[in-house]
């Protein structure tokens, strides 16, 4: 999103307009029909999407081409709810490919789209809720947790305050009163139901690993030839040479293996990783060694 946006939007208007805006920037055509048989909403609804958006939201974002029979980005295009970025439309795609599979007809041609997802760690309803009330209610709770390293369930009183995705799988960062300390428990590991007991002191503003803010800065291996890095840059969309991505401390071991990055392993050839830290030093603290 360009700019922090104003006006009052209801949830499913912003939904419509952000497929608006995607759909047309990516695809280069937009018809009343992709809002009809995507959203299941008529055609005039529809066309008063259209207009509203093109009247409030974006003005001058569409153009109508009655050879297209559909709308166009104008030259002058400048995004408005969106970021305008190929991973925001390549994402709706995926969403519609996932989707593909349950039902049988979507508005957007998934074809020419292949999606791998990570295996599914399913997680009962009747375990996460209870989670996520605890931690909106900053209570304890009392959970049965096994792990890889003690398999037999284990009684313990968490108080849960954030449920965190990591890429890869879903983990709830909460205190533990057996350790005295912040600990991350994943989601997949916990059995039966939790119960829900009193309030706690031990929230998410006594958790300072948690609310350190701290910035991971990327550069391309410098071993490689000066055309390579330049690849390297570009593919990352590094600006003045360097990716920096701003997370928490507790979260940073987790970006990095989302990166592929395995700081404790002997460097291979720079075509294998093709990207560095840059500011390793400064992130030790946050890491295991």
């Amino acid at each position: 999103m360009t700019q922090r946006q104003k006006w009052p939007i209801r949830w499913d208007l912003l939904v419509r307009y952000r497929f608006i805006e995607t759909l047309v920037l990516w695809e280069g055509r937009l018809t009343t029909r992709h809002l009809c048989e995507t959203f299941g909403i008529g055609r005039q609804q529809a066309s008063k999407d259209i207009n509203t958006y093109l009247r409030e939201i974006g003005p001058g974002n569409l153009e109508y081409d009655k050879y297209l029979k559909g709308y166009k980005p104008s030259t002058s295009f400048q995004p408005r709810v969106t970021r305008g970025l190929a991973d925001e439309y390549l994402h709706l795609m995926a969403r519609n490919n996932e989707l593909s599979n349950v039902f049988e007809s979507l508005a957007l041609n998934v074809a020419n789209v292949e999606v791998l997802s990570v295996p599914v760690r399913d997680v009962a309803p009747q375990t996460l809720r209870p989670i996520m009330q605890a931690a909106r209610q900053q209570c304890r709770l009392e959970v049965d947790y096994v792990s890889v390293n003690n398999p037999d369930r284990e009684g313990r009183i968490i108080v849960p305050h954030t449920v965190v995705f990591t890429g890869l799988r879903w983990h709830v960062r909460a205190w533990c009163e057996k350790n005295q300390g912040y600990r991350d428990f994943v989601l997949s590991r916990f059995r039966d139901t939790p119960e829900i007991l009193d309030a706690s002191p031990h929230g998410i503003d006594g958790d300072s690993e948690w609310n350190t803010h701290v910035a991971i800065r990327l550069i391309a291996d410098p071993r490689l030839r000066p055309e390579q890095q330049a690849v390297v840059r570009a593919d990352y969309g590094m600006e003045d040479g360097v990716l920096q991505i701003e997370t928490r401390g507790k979260l940073v071991p987790y970006a990095l293996r989302l990166l592929h990055i395995d700081p404790r392993a002997s460097r291979k050839g720079p075509e294998a990783q093709q990207i560095v830290v840059e500011n390793l030093e400064e992130l030790k603290p946050w890491l295991d060694f």
